[in-house]
């Protein structure tokens, strides 16, 4: 089999996730991540995607309403560190960024970063005058890296990340323990007919750093899964708002302990269930 041996969804995970990925486990019934076992989180974030804020035919003001409550509920209830928004934040209008900032996520009650996806229609020059920072940057946090790259430009076309940077920004983070990815758009095509863009050179250099823990994506909003390429996880988290996609809005929590022991799990915002617990 090729060394892109690709991804199962979690959907399957009960039944084969062992065979496949022994390094994963599924958690028990009850969630809430490895905090639920008295452990203290290094860092615990949020991540969100694909709001389509202005996507005509939605309610998308009431859909960002909730999000903003559902997050904020949720760092009330245990402590948040930042929340990060992955991509598609607008419906085609870039000139609605400023307005989804101000109006919606400057009221979450912890920082927030944000990526373009294909639907903002923004580059580097747009991306900073709204955020102050530029369409691909990198954060430290806790002594744990993230590294954010852009997928798209301002005619919303499918794009490889700039694997240049890429490897600037792993370079920089050799030392730390852990690393995340963030990319709207995922590198493979894991999902027949899927909206991805096949990236084999942006895949073989994720795999070259041991302490690349994770990639994170939006852009398919029916997804709230889990595939792989090798060994190598890449999360999905449904979707805040637009006209398809899962049954419900949600996001993903990912908790880090301080031994590096990982937790994500998909949250079902807009019903009560917590879904997909993966530990790592």
């Amino acid at each position: 089999m090729s060394d892109r041996r690709f991804f199962i969804k979690s959907g399957l995970a009960s039944v084969i996730m062992a065979s496949l990925a022994p390094m994963v486990s599924i958690a028990g019934e009850k969630p809430g991540g490895i905090l639920s076992n008295g452990n203290k989180a290094k860092l615990r974030f949020a991540i969100a995607s694909d709001g389509h804020y202005g996507q005509p035919g939605t309610d998308f003001k009431k859909d960002h309403e909730n999000i903003v409550r559902w997050l904020n509920e949720a760092h009330t209830k245990t402590p948040l560190d930042f929340v990060i928004i992955n991509g598609d934040l607008v419906h085609d209008r870039p000139e609605l960024l400023s307005e989804v900032k101000k109006d919606y996520y400057d009221r979450l009650k912890v920082p927030f970063y944000a990526i373009p996806g294909n639907h903002d229609h923004a580059d580097a020059k747009i991306w900073k005058s709204v955020f102050g920072y530029e369409d691909n940057f990198s954060f430290e946090k806790n002594g744990i890296g993230f590294v954010l790259a852009n997928t798209s430009d301002t005619k919303g076309t499918y794009r490889c990340p700039d694997n240049k940077f890429l490897k600037q920004e792993f370079d920089k983070f050799k030392g730390l323990n852990t690393v995340f990815v963030i990319l709207h758009i995922p590198p493979h095509f894991w999902v027949p007919e899927s909206p991805f863009v096949e990236c084999p050179d942006t895949v073989a250099l994720l795999h070259e750093y041991p302490n690349i823990k994770a990639v994170f994506h939006g852009h398919d909003h029916s997804l709230d899964s889990i595939f792989y390429t090798n060994k190598l996880p890449h999360f999905f988290d449904s979707h805040i708002g637009g006209n398809w996609g899962t049954a419900y809005k949600g996001y993903r929590i990912v908790e880090i302990s301080e031994e590096n022991k990982i937790s994500t799990y998909q949250v079902n915002a807009s019903d009560s269930p917590v879904l997909n617990e993966v530990r790592f």
